[in-house]
Parts: C-alpha cells; sequence; structure tokens
C-alpha cells in the first residue's frame, strides 16, 4: 500500500535553508561519504555514507510521485523537468507558470489535497513524498501524511526557512526510526491516526 510521507533536510534548529534559501551547510551529507546513489537528474551527484546511501536508495526506489510547492519548483527551475529522484512532480500553485508546457512530466494544481490525490493517482501504488515544507505543513493538517521523514544535520542556522512552523493544531508522531550517517541523522517518524 503507497505512503505519503514528508521527507526534507533540517538543520538542528528546524530549519531546511538559510535566510537567502540557502542549503550548502545542511546538505553536506549528500557529499559526505564514499558510497554513489544515482540520481535521476545528471545534474545531481550524491555520494555518501552507506547508512545514508540506504535510506535514500529507500527513499528513491519507493517513490512514485512527488509533491512540491511553487516557491521550490522556481528555485530549481523544476529540476530541467527531471527530478533527482526521477519521479513526475505536482506542484502545488495558485498561478502556474505561463510556458508550463516546459515541464511536461509536472501537473500544476491549486491546493495540497488535490496535490496529494493528483500525486496517488501518478504514483501508481508507489509512494508519494511530499518535499516542501509549507506544502507538508498543510498536508499534516489535513491529515494526509503518513510519516514525517527528516534528515537532520548537525548545523545551527539561527534562523531561515522553517520546517515545522506554521501548524495548524497537535500532531502527535510515534517512535522514530533512527539511522545514523555521516553529517545527517535520518529520521523516519509515522503520524499517530
Amino acid at each position: 500500500m503507497s505512503k505519503v510521507f514528508t521527507h526534507m533536510t533540517m538543520s538542528l534548529d528546524g530549519f531546511i535553508a538559510d535566510p537567502d534559501d540557502g542549503i550548502e551547510d545542511i546538505f553536506d551529507w549528500y557529499g559526505a561519504g564514499d558510497v554513489s546513489v544515482p540520481s535521476a537528474n545528471e545534474g545531481v551527484s550524491l555520494t555518501v555514507d552507506e547508512a545514508s546511501a540506504a535510506v535514500l536508495r529507500d527513499l528513491i526506489e519507493s517513490a512514485g510521485a512527488l509533491v512540491s510547492g511553487r516557491r521550490l519548483f522556481d528555485i530549481t527551475d523544476g529540476w530541467g523537468d527531471n527530478h533527482p529522484m526521477g519521479v513526475p512532480v505536482v506542484v502545488v500553485t495558485h498561478r502556474p507558470p505561463d510556458d508550463a508546457d516546459r515541464w511536461p512530466r509536472t501537473t500544476f494544481v491549486g491546493d495540497v489535497g488535490t496535490a496529494i490525490e493528483r500525486a496517488t493517482e501518478i504514483a501508481g501504488g508507489k509512494d508519494v513524498t511530499v518535499a516542501s515544507a509549507s506544502v507538508a505543513q498543510q498536508a499534516l493538517t489535513l491529515g494526509l501524511v503518513d510519516e514525517v521523514c527528516v534528515s537532520l544535520a548537525p548545523v545551527l542556522l539561527g534562523a531561515g526557512i522553517p520546517y515545522f512552523a506554521n501548524l495548524d493544531g497537535r500532531h502527535l508522531l510515534e517512535d522514530p526510526t533512527v539511522v545514523q550517517g555521516r553529517r545527517a541523522v535520518h529520521l523516519r517518524y509515522p503520524v499517530r491516526r
């Protein structure tokens, strides 16, 4: 059965990027080893430790679609229509780009509920990954997330883009699965229903 889960790399103080959208310090773990994990995007190279490689392989192999917010989509220029996970992307936006046909593997929808529903259809029984702080917060509020995944980097940014700052209500999680990697601890928390 497919799951909907969030996955972001986060600093110890809760940020997924610095105030200028910089990710270099928290993404250090993506190059902190000697095990190559293939990416579907030739512009993205991942060389991590063995424990982190197992985590990435599981996330990549189980994924059938990815849900993103418009801000992340714009920052990455839509990953050149080839997200590193190699899956179609569903973007939540009220303003699809005028040149949306540049990204034929990308679907643009107006709200989080529709995005999760569409991504689940596209995934065809595989998992749906939510890779956007705002979308993850909204999906949690709507009760659409089965698991929260965090790759926790040993970095204190002090300020930036928070992962969970704007949640509506309380969300209880089960005890995590913990994988110690180099430059990141990988945590997977099932959402308590």
